[in-house]
């Protein structure tokens, strides 16, 4: 309702050229082509609302343009204040940090990122992928009104990769405390490293069962199945949940990687009870994921800086997978990440990996899934 009067607003009183209803793009008063938020060519990724906003770290999207030189975001009220960091990252170079609010954000383009890219279209232009995504586990909303290219640029199609990653965990695995968030997490560097499409349904301090946990008023087991992560509860313009539309997930997971528990453990959730939600939801999304492999990451633990680790939940992970393949399901698979991570990979002060360990981490991830059977795209599918 809101971006239908904004719409109006602005054709009244500026003329200029606004989303149209057939997501058709326009030209702007100063011969900039206008991409409504609606525009077919647009490739959302991760959870978005209707407005249409962000949720979850990580969500976001991609353009494949021709004739590139510059980018302008316009962002709406439900963008969050003061800023959202977002990543942006053009041509596959490695994403960098842009921050962005409600209004009008020009977005710098390192380089120029039409030199030396040569397109294979017959007209022998050149193009770009822009690829941009909001990296923070809270303060992660950008409401998309719509993107302003330079006079001259098109929109192509976008093709996405062969090779999809659907990741789920929790602060291990969102890139709380780094940087540049999610964009430096482990899930996100093993998706770039494959070459693939990936998402991240990561909340710090969520619990895999369904009850309160630091401040999350749902468990990842529920929230998953929602559009919203669980900052839902503590914003007053959307204080509400709804469910996730997975015909939305473009393309359907390949892959998916679950590492959960920790705080599941420090909230004294019993291991039978642990293993007992953990395998009613994958049981839930093998329904979702008929044909993707599953992998479960055993915890690796809390290093201490005596060089000791503390691990929870010990066997229960294997126990899931155990009970996975009796219920007939074989393509559930252990990934043992025992003496993965030390006290040199982690923020003293939390525990947390830090940017060489989530690289660590990926690293070994990485191996395993190669030694697995899976390989890496040898380029991505949106060829420049």
């Amino acid at each position: 309702m809101y971006f239908q009067t904004f719409v109006a607003t602005i054709l009244a009183l500026h003329a200029m050229a606004a989303p149209s209803p057939s997501g058709d793009s326009e030209q702007g008063s100063g011969g900039e082509v206008v991409i409504p938020n609606d525009h077919p060519l647009i490739h959302f990724h991760g959870r978005w609302d209707a407005s249409p906003g962000t949720w979850w770290a990580g969500s976001g999207f991609k353009l494949h343009v021709q004739d590139l030189s510059s980018l302008t975001l316009n962002l709406g009220p439900h963008t969050t204040s003061p800023l959202a960091s977002i990543g942006v990252s053009v041509d596959y170079a490695p994403f960098y940090q842009v921050n962005v609010s409600e209004g009008v954000n020009v977005v710098p383009l390192t380089g120029n990122v039409t030199q030396d890219t040569e397109s294979k279209s017959s007209q022998g232009k050149k193009t770009s992928v822009v690829r941009v995504n909001v990296e923070g586990w809270q303060d992660n909303r950008i409401n998309l009104e719509t993107i302003v290219l330079n006079k001259g640029a098109e929109l192509l199609p976008y093709t996405p990769s062969k090779l999809a990653f659907q990741f789920i965990g929790d602060s291990l695995s969102a890139g709380q405390f780094l940087p540049q968030g999610v964009d430096q997490a482990w899930p996100f560097l093993t998706g770039e490293f494959f070459k693939a499409e990936h998402n991240v349904n990561a909340q710090p301090g969520a619990a895999l069962s369904d009850i309160v946990s630091y401040g999350n008023e749902h468990g990842v087991s529920y929230q998953y199945f929602r559009t919203e992560d669980t900052g839902y509860f503590d914003t007053t313009d959307h204080n509400f949940t709804t469910p996730w539309n997975f015909l939305r997930d473009r393309p359907e997971p390949t892959h998916l990687v679950v590492h959960i528990g920790a705080n599941d453990a420090s909230q004294n959730v019993t291991a039978e009870a642990f293993v007992k939600v953990f395998t009613t939801f994958l049981g839930r999304l093998r329904g979702l994921y008929p044909t993707a492999p599953f992998f479960v990451f055993t915890p690796w633990g809390w290093p201490n800086a005596d060089g000791s680790v503390s691990y929870y939940y010990p066997g229960a992970h294997e126990l899931v997978v155990q009970e996975r393949h009796e219920a007939g399901d074989l393509n559930t698979f252990l990934v043992n990440t025992t003496g993965w991570v030390t006290w040199e990979d982690v923020f003293p002060a939390n525990q947390h990996p830090n940017v060489p360990g989530h690289q660590k981490i990926a690293g070994l991830f990485e191996h395993w899934l190669q030694s697995w059977g899976l390989r890496p795209e040898k380029e991505w599918a949106t060829a420049l």
